[in-house]
């Protein structure tokens, strides 16, 4: 729950030099989701989104456009030059001032690219901050190898008091053994912290402003600073390469199949499955090998997802069966309903109660009606089809005259014969039969049976003339 005290910094500005890639740091994604938007979701439970404060510069248009895109809201704020952490602060600190408005009592500041931080990490940091009445805090962890990380120094080990904050280059020989590292996540009463920030200089191997040097500042001027472990030094680990990017992300999904199967869900073979972090599956599902869930995807309990399957961004109901090898996207499933093997469910599919959608069949931008059948290689695009139909193995809805999508309606009860072409815009009603192999143009009535193909024509005898007509001497 978000505390009125709190506000968020959280530092999206940086480029990532060592990632080689075009793309901003905070953008690329462990999880199915963007290190700034995991970052931002934790954020959520300190402060609400007009107190925290995105602090971007590389590319700030499109980390801006990404985090609005995903339908975020946070406030944003610049940092043209990008000269340290402690100058991103001073650019949050103008920020405020100009805006005139009050700042929050305190901050959490946060970094974008440390996207395993849990909310409750975060609200036992802020409680912790409050309780030791402290101008700063320090959310610490003690990895197996702490070389590269900036060192914690407390008054004594049994201290929560800290005296100060040394980067892994200025550490002097003593002090490489210092087991307790600095995670980049602090909070500060925002008074005292803006107070020293001016402070701060660029006499450091970087020529930047870090913002580690105000822990210094501070207890110079007689505050408190202290640090609160981490019980998990899992949630504050960064990644500065791809392949270490793709360590936290088989660490988020890992803790996402854990956290699905303490919900009694069966994953068979969870190594091999890719399952992004927002995604919901109901108690009693089964999910086999090689199946990817991704997106906003929400599946509902009973449901057996069988193996190569990849739904994405869609939503099952009770009691769904996904044969093998089906793709989903943007789908809505209802209860019971079958699918599969090899069906592929495109934008705006919504499948009826116990319908069944089968084995290379496309659906797009059609709702198919409780009951109704549509079992072998069929094409239904822009369609209302009712309760209780059946559509043929090859049948296909033609959507598209080369400029516009056009709908057909297929009422209740009615059969579909197979291959027939329904040429939209088209509505055939209710109980109607569509013969086998028709081209069907204009609207059907209920309970008429239309056909739109030539007569067969058949010449008795035709074949063995043929054959007997052959020369003697002729190749077979």
């Amino acid at each position: 729950m978000a505390n009125d005290s709190f506000g968020v910094a959280i530092m999206a500005a940086g480029k990532g030099t060592r990632l080689k890639s075009k793309r901003p740091k905070v953008l690329h994604e462990i999880g199915g989701q963007a290190l700034l938007l995991h970052v931002i979701a934790a954020a959520k439970a300190i402060a609400p989104p007009e107190r925290i404060y995105c602090i971007v510069g590389h590319e700030a248009d499109r980390v801006k456009a990404a985090v609005e895109a995903a339908g975020v809201q946070v406030a944003f704020v610049d940092q043209p030059e990008q000269r340290g952490t402690g100058h991103a602060l001073q650019m949050l600190k103008a920020d405020v001032e100009l805006s005139a408005k009050k700042p929050p009592e305190n901050l959490l500041v946060l970094s974008g690219d440390v996207p395993l931080i849990q909310a409750k990490t975060l609200q036992a940091l802020c409680a912790f901050h409050l309780r030791e009445k402290a101008a700063m805090t320090i959310l610490t962890a003690v990895p197996g190898d702490p070389t590269g990380y900036g060192r914690v120094l407390r008054k004594n080990a049994k201290s929560a008091e800290v005296v100060g904050i040394v980067e892994q280059k200025a550490l002097k020989p003593e002090q490489l053994g210092e087991p307790e590292i600095n995670s980049g996540i602090y909070c500060f009463r925002t008074a005292a912290l803006f107070a020293h920030l001016d402070f701060l200089t660029t006499a450091n191997a970087h020529g930047e402003y870090y913002l580690t040097d105000v822990a210094a500042l501070l207890v110079n001027a007689g505050e408190r600073v202290v640090a609160l472990q981490a019980e998990r030094v899992e949630e504050v680990l960064g990644a500065n390469t791809i392949a270490e990017m793709m360590h936290l992300d088989a660490a988020m999904r890992l803790a996402t199949t854990q956290r699905l199967m303490s919900e009694g869900v069966t994953i068979f073979r969870p190594e091999t499955c890719v399952i992004d972090a927002q995604v919901e599956v109901g108690a009693d599902t089964v999910i086999e090998p090689y199946v990817q869930l991704l997106g906003a995807t929400k599946i509902g309990p009973d449901c057996r997802i069988r193996s190569y399957s990849v739904v994405q961004s869609s939503t099952l109901g009770a009691g769904v069966l996904v044969r093998n090898g089906c793709i989903l996207d943007g789908a809505s499933v209802n209860d019971g309903a079958l699918l599969g093997p090899y069906a592929h469910l495109r934008p705006g599919s919504v499948i009826g109660e116990a319908a069944h959608i089968g084995n290379f069949v496309e659906t797009k931008n059609t709702r198919v009606g409780k009951g109704s059948k549509a079992n072998h290689l069929s094409y239904l695009g822009d369609a209302v089809i009712g309760a209780g139909a059946n559509v043929g193995a090859g049948a296909i809805t033609c959507n598209y005259d080369g400029v516009n999508k056009h709908t057909t309606t297929i009422g209740d009860g009615v059969f579909v014969g197979s291959d027939a072409t329904l040429v939209a815009p088209l509505t055939v009603g209710e109980g109607a039969y569509i013969a086998a192999g028709s081209c069907i143009t204009e609207d059907v009535p209920a309970g008429a049976l239309a056909l739109g193909r030539s007569r067969q024509t058949t010449k008795p005898g035709w074949a063995a003339n043929r054959r007997a007509a052959k020369p003697s001497g002729a190749k077979r």
